[in-house]
């Protein structure tokens, strides 16, 4: 009787080893058909149940370790104490469900945000997409240098170098002259850039008030999934001004040897906003404080201009609402408001993103809409930085052409790095997300729904400039690519559903 442990037989075990190594083979096996599908989606359910029935001991090892896509409890209690502060200070979103100035998809989306990350949607906003990396760093430090009361800076990557370095000087100086400072820096994200523990030095030596974002230091008893992130890019100066997007604190090449030698460049598409939302994007960062060091920056949020939703307010465009995401929810947040927005379509969908893994919900509703005769344009990268994923992505292109989709492909070097979706004449979306299901279920997101025809008209320009350089798949073609490129591909696909 062997049971999955062939290596039982060439060793000279005494009888009750064997014994115990196959009832403990035998237990596994049983508690993980009954335990392992709850509550999870079935797909990864049962990549998971392959991987412990096929090597039971590691894989449940594997399982143990990176099975989870939830923080700890007393994150996830932090999160939902936070919500609750948020709901507690605005008067819910009665305005919007009655407001007949917005159409109904809006309407709807609203509310389901609302639901699920507390947050109201709110008028009289402005934002300014910075289509430039570099230019955009440099503009951050001179707004940071105009800081007057604080200033609270969060990305998932950040890095000491040539570009970023008078971010790093202007966030001292703001330190210096009395401004409330506090930056947020994900471990994992950052550590392996050059000059990492330059960087850690300098804002000890500043006393720039810094944490790590989901530290991973089993010895002083930080510990989580090792591959949960928090992928959000915050600036908030003085609670007047806001920068976000796609774009991390570091040069475009990412200051990395391999990438340097291949010419690979980062191009990213973020934005300054000011107006109500700014708040929305300073609760987001409060809250994510809160969670790594247990201190609520009370006086610095104003909670009274996120209660903005009288019916006036609504005629005041853009409209924007920030939709918070992650482990720290219980729902996927971002992936249920892109569905709905997709679903809710009229004439055309378009998607920019760097990463395209969809899962069922998102595959189907994309197929439904593209044979539905909606216009689908989706635009990705041709080569990416990394191996697993953009396989993974190309092996739904098939699919996804078959159904009408129009699949764009940015040249490389080039990493086309932008995040966003235009749905018709007015419904947006913008932010950190990609659209794979890392993003959706295992990394803090940032997103920002939008309501508003003239940012419809800025990503569409930005949209058609990628277009203009990149070259589209066909399904004839893409079709008949070489059998062993299907076959890598296809490989990779399994290795996305385990989350």
């Amino acid at each position: 009787m062997n049971l999955g442990l062939p290596f039982l037989s060439l060793l000279d075990a005494p009888n009750w080893v064997s014994l115990l190594f196959i009832v403990a083979d035998l237990i596994i096996r049983l508690t993980v058909i009954f335990w392992l599908p709850y509550n999870r989606k079935p797909v990864v359910a049962l990549g998971w149940l392959l991987a412990i029935f096929f090597i039971p001991f590691i894989g449940l090892l594997a399982f143990l370790i990176f099975g989870s896509n939830l923080v700890p409890r007393h994150r996830r209690s932090r999160q939902r104490a936070m919500n609750q502060i948020i709901k507690d200070a605005i008067e819910g979103d009665e305005a919007v469900l009655g407001s007949p100035q917005l159409s109904e998809p809006a309407r709807v989306a609203a509310h389901l945000n609302y639901q699920l990350g507390a947050l109201p949607l709110v008028g009289g906003n402005s934002f300014d997409l910075r289509p430039d990396n570099n230019e955009a760093l440099q503009e951050l430090a001179q707004r940071i240098d105009q800081a007057k009361d604080y200033v609270h800076f969060e990305f998932y990557i950040t890095a000491l170098d040539a570009t970023t370095e008078p971010l790093w000087d202007a966030l001292i100086r703001a330190h210096q002259r009395g401004v409330a400072v506090h930056v947020l820096i994900d471990h994992i994200g950052s550590r392996k850039y050059p000059r990492w523990k330059e960087l850690q030095q300098r804002l000890n030596e500043a006393g720039v008030p810094w944490r790590l974002m989901l530290p991973l230091k089993p010895l002083k008893g930080q510990w989580q999934r090792p591959d949960l992130r928090n992928h959000r890019k915050i600036v908030v100066i003085d609670g007047q001004l806001a920068f976000s997007g796609s774009q991390n604190a570091i040069d475009r090449s990412y200051n990395l040897k391999g990438n340097i030698e291949k010419g690979l460049a980062w191009k990213d598409l973020s934005f300054f906003c000011t107006g109500p939302v700014v708040q929305q994007l300073n609760a987001v960062f409060v809250s994510d404080w809160y969670a790594e060091t247990k201190e609520l920056l009370i006086d610095e949020i104003d909670s009274q201009v996120l209660v903005n939703l009288d019916k006036a307010s609504l005629n005041q465009r853009p409209l924007a609402q920030v939709v918070p995401s992650g482990p720290g929810f219980e729902t996927e947040n971002n992936l249920r408001l892109i569905n709905h927005l997709l679903y809710n379509a009229e004439r055309r969908i378009l998607i920019c993103s760097p990463y395209f893994v969809p899962e069922e919900t998102l595959l189907q509703a994309l197929t439904n809409m593209a044979l539905s005769g909606i216009k689908v344009t989706l635009i990705v990268c041709e080569k990416g930085d990394q191996f697993l994923p953009i396989m993974g992505q190309r092996s739904y292109y098939e699919q996804l052409l078959k159904a009408g989709v129009r699949i764009q492909q940015y040249p490389g070097p080039t990493v086309l790095h932008s995040k966003f979706m235009v749905v018709d004449d007015e419904l947006t979306f913008i932010g950190s997300s990609n659209m794979d299901p890392r993003s959706f279920a295992l990394n803090f997101e940032v997103s920002n729904f939008i309501v508003d025809e003239d940012m419809v008209r800025s990503l569409d320009a930005i949209a058609q400039d990628y277009i203009s350089r990149c070259k589209e798949l066909r399904y004839d073609e893409w079709v008949n690519r070489p059998n062993r490129q299907k076959v890598m591909e296809n490989l990779c696909r399994l290795w996305s559903a385990l989350l």
